[in-house]
């Protein structure tokens, strides 16, 4: 029994001693010290001795097993150590390399359109207005003088939630709201927000950003909306920028104009982008039809009013040159970055 917790002792120091990482060392321990190791396996042979050798055999047993764990303490310290530094040298960083440049981001081409065409109309006077996105068919439909059945319904290809509740397809309920909150006071108020329509090509979204505008007073005329519209355009692109008016139909205005200006690429000589034509169409306005007035408590032999809309999508894509509208909502790092100067 002694020779053997000799050598055991011996081959311990020695695998300890080899033991070339912590986990090698934690193997060692257990394969000597563990619950089935070597000096257990010993020491349940101590049954068979004498009664008298087995006192100096445990005594012995003890002092290989204290040995054994000094020396895994030992060894242990210094593994860790080695550890350490292999470790602080794999991270060392080289303080004379350049520094890596973090991506920075840039306000989204429909947020800085969104913004300057807010700051042109809060310069003219007008408030800002919101609403909700989910809207009941009244006022999505009714009162702007769409009427269940109305044949020009077909051309908002609506989102319908149930048979009362739509996704709205313009900003005009919040004029209308705006309208009943404000009567009969003067109004003078635009609503940009997400609308949504049943399109998807490439110049069409089924979701896409609106704003609207109207002004209600007393002698409000065509000539307002188009002053109004021209003001916009020029500073929107420019001071040499025209305006025309076109004849046209909505439902909620009376007389109604799809109004033109002069092509963002060719400054009105002609090109590929306006067919030829000179003109690209931005909006679509008029002036508010009696109906529409008398549904929102406004007296229309008393007062007048002008309303327009554009996509704020279509705004952007005219300023910036975007033939697509699908590259504006892509998330491409490489087309938001053309657009970190904004908007001059």
């Amino acid at each position: 029994m002694k020779e053997k917790l000799k050598a055991l002792q011996a081959q311990g120091e020695r695998a300890i001693a080899a033991a070339e990482s912590l986990a090698a060392l934690e193997e060692t321990r257990l394969c000597y010290l563990g619950k089935k190791g070597e000096l257990t396996v010993v020491l349940r042979q101590m049954g068979s001795l004498p009664p008298q050798e087995r006192p100096l055999m445990g005594k012995l047993a003890n002092e290989v097993r204290d040995t054994l764990e000094t020396a895994l303490a030992k060894a242990r310290q210094g593994l860790a150590q080695e550890e350490q530094e292999q470790k602080l040298a794999q991270e060392k960083v080289d303080i004379s390399l350049p520094g890596r440049r973090p991506l920075s981001g840039a306000v989204h081409p429909l947020s800085l359109t969104r913004r300057r065409i807010e700051d042109i109309f809060l310069g003219m006077g007008f408030t800002i207005e919101e609403g909700p996105e989910i809207e009941t068919d009244y006022y999505n439909f009714v009162a702007l003088n769409l009427p269940k059945h109305h044949p020009a319904r077909d051309m908002q290809d609506t989102f319908y939630i149930d048979g009362e509740t739509v996704l709205r397809t313009h900003t005009s309920p919040v004029q209308v709201r705006t309208m009943e909150k404000m009567c009969p006071a003067p109004l003078k108020m635009i609503c940009p927000g997400k609308v949504y329509r049943k399109d998807d090509d490439s110049t069409h979204s089924p979701m896409f950003f609106q704003v609207e505008g109207m002004v209600i007073d007393k002698g409000i005329t065509l000539a307002d909306l188009k002053g109004t519209l021209l003001l916009f355009a020029k500073e929107m692109f420019g001071p040499q920028q025209k305006l025309r008016l076109r004849p046209s139909f909505f439902p909620f205005t009376e007389p109604s104009a799809e109004v033109d200006i002069l092509c963002t690429a060719c400054n009105g000589q002609g090109c590929r982008m306006c067919g030829d034509t000179g003109w690209l169409e931005i909006l679509g306005a008029g002036m508010v039809h009696p109906k529409v007035l008398e549904m929102s408590g406004y007296d229309s032999s008393r007062v007048s009013g002008f309303a327009f809309g554009m996509g704020i999508d279509r705004v952007a894509m005219l300023y910036y040159g975007v033939t697509d509208i699908r590259f504006l909502y892509q998330n491409d790092l490489r087309t938001l970055k053309q657009f970190q100067g904004g908007l001059s």
